[in-house]
């Protein structure tokens, strides 16, 4: 079940925000720690018959509430009076609130600053103050932070305390998509942007529409995405489009990995039996990989990782789809890759990827990025020559590859001065496809010859959907990626 939060300032806007939530969710949080004026808690509940989890949270637990602690239990004890189906009670504050009529306990334990570790004793406490269903509230930045909140859900559907969770920030929609398979009770939506409880809540809107999660049941497989930046989106959207068009019982799930010593573990535990990489996590996680080809392994990074038989295997599509497409972009002009002189622009997984590819034409391949230390590294492990960053501008290149999405552009330090591009420049885009830099941009007006990276796009997710799937990805789907993303 998906609960809409709704924190409302006006009980009269409040008033609509419940009847826009009950629409689109299951349960509606009512925060009351907003609201400028004294709610008549019962006018605000009779305008919808789904149940109603009423809160008031303080400012120490992400809340809004600037009154008095006594002002808050009362408005607390009023509100169980006027009959919620829940009401969201802190575990240290819940004994002050006694149990009255049919009105559901959710004891809240919430911490700011870091995971908790000590689950089995807040449990017990929560007991003992009579607690219908816990809630625990900590930061998730991590698969690592988010790892024992899984680990207390899917125990608490043993017959236990009923437990959910909310994670905050980025990892929360990993946590909530990963609980609702593993037997949570609900789990927290906004109704729309903006209207987030915390920053990083998921809407109603992306978790139906994007997420399918209606269908999510304990026999979805999930598919891990990471490192693709602002294209993420789309890419996962394409992805669950087609797993739903062909009726394969699958979903993208964000993922965030923390140590990649104990990922292995947790991915085993959660089934999860493909990555999608991108970016710098295209290196992070090839220490996973057990089984890679030769080239793929010079290239210094993998963007996908497929659990087979005893352990992964990595593979980059990233770099054969890129040379592709800038082979193909140069073969009718009498010059191929092997007699040009390339620049791959940026740090990163896929600038030493791409670096890896076009330096088997044996052509002149440059590598410069604003972090000097990473970039020389990558170039004596490739065998390709380092630029210095601030000798940018002193060398001319036929083509440039822009290939870190980090990359800023302007005159301050350790940016990139768009007076590197030329007239008739090639210029290729791999920085976050379909995507486009605004470096790219500014090449497109300085009326540098533009390689459609689109093509990139199509072959690289194509050819690891058939890996993943055995089927082809739909060209409806990749059309809904390259618009979503654009």
């Amino acid at each position: 079940m998906i609960c809409i939060t709704v924190t409302p300032e006006s009980r009269t806007l409040g008033k609509v925000d419940i009847l826009n939530a009950a629409s689109k969710g299951d349960i509606v949080e009512l925060c009351l720690d907003r609201l400028i004026k004294e709610p008549d808690i019962k006018d605000l509940l009779a305008v919808t018959r789904k149940p109603v989890i009423v809160s008031c949270r303080r400012k120490q637990d992400g809340g809004q509430w600037d009154g008095s602690e006594e002002e808050r239990l009362l408005l607390l004890r009023q509100a169980i009076v006027a009959g919620p189906a829940y009401v969201e009670l802190d575990l240290d504050i819940a004994r002050k609130v006694p149990r009255f009529g049919k009105t559901q306990r959710v004891i809240s334990f919430t911490r700011l600053d870091r995971p908790e570790s000590d689950l089995d004793s807040i449990i017990e406490e929560a007991r003992a103050v009579q607690a219908d269903v816990l809630k625990f509230t900590w930061p998730t930045p991590t698969i690592d932070d988010a790892w024992p909140l899984l680990k207390a859900v899917s125990a608490s559907t043993r017959g236990t305390l009923p437990i959910v969770g909310l994670g905050l920030g980025r990892g929360d929609l990993t946590f909530s998509l990963l609980s609702l398979k593993y037997g949570s009770p609900w789990l927290y939506a906004a109704l729309e942007n903006g209207m987030e409880a915390y920053p990083g809540q998921p809407t109603v809107f992306e978790l139906e529409e994007i997420y399918h999660l209606r269908e999510i049941n304990r026999s979805t497989a999930f598919i891990a995405v990471t490192g693709f930046g602002d294209s993420q989106p789309g890419i996962v959207r394409a992805f669950n489009t087609a797993f739903q068009s062909q009726g394969v019982n699958a979903r993208c799930l964000p993922l965030y990995p923390g140590d990649v010593g104990r990922l292995s573990k947790m991915l085993d535990a959660l089934k999860i039996r493909a990555i999608l990489a991108s970016g710098g996590y295209a290196k992070h996680l090839m220490p996973l990989a057990e089984d890679i080809d030769p080239r793929d392994k010079d290239s210094g990074s993998v963007d996908l990782l497929l659990h087979k038989g005893s352990g992964w295997q990595g593979v980059n599509f990233l770099w054969k789809a890129g040379v592709q497409t800038l082979g193909d972009a140069v073969k009718n002009t009498g010059h191929g890759l092997g007699q040009r002189s390339i620049l791959v622009l940026g740090n990163g997984g896929t600038a030493a990827a791409m670096a890896y590819g076009l330096a088997q034409f044996k052509g002149l391949v440059s590598i410069c990025g604003p972090n000097d230390k990473e970039a020389q590294a990558a170039a004596g492990k490739l065998g390709c020559r380092f630029i210095p960053f601030q000798n940018l501008y002193d060398t001319l290149f036929d083509v440039v590859v822009i290939a870190d999405p980090a990359l800023k552009v302007g005159t301050a330090h350790g940016n990139v001065n768009a007076a590197l591009l030329r007239e008739n420049q090639i210029v290729l885009d791999v920085s976050d496809p379909p995507r486009v830099h605004p470096l790219a941009e500014e090449a497109r007006l300085r009326k540098c010859q533009m390689v459609d990276s689109s093509h990139l796009f199509r072959d690289r997710f194509a050819a690891q959907y058939r890996a993943i799937v055995g089927k082809e990805l739909p060209e409806d789907a990749l059309e809904k990626a390259i618009a979503s993303a654009v």
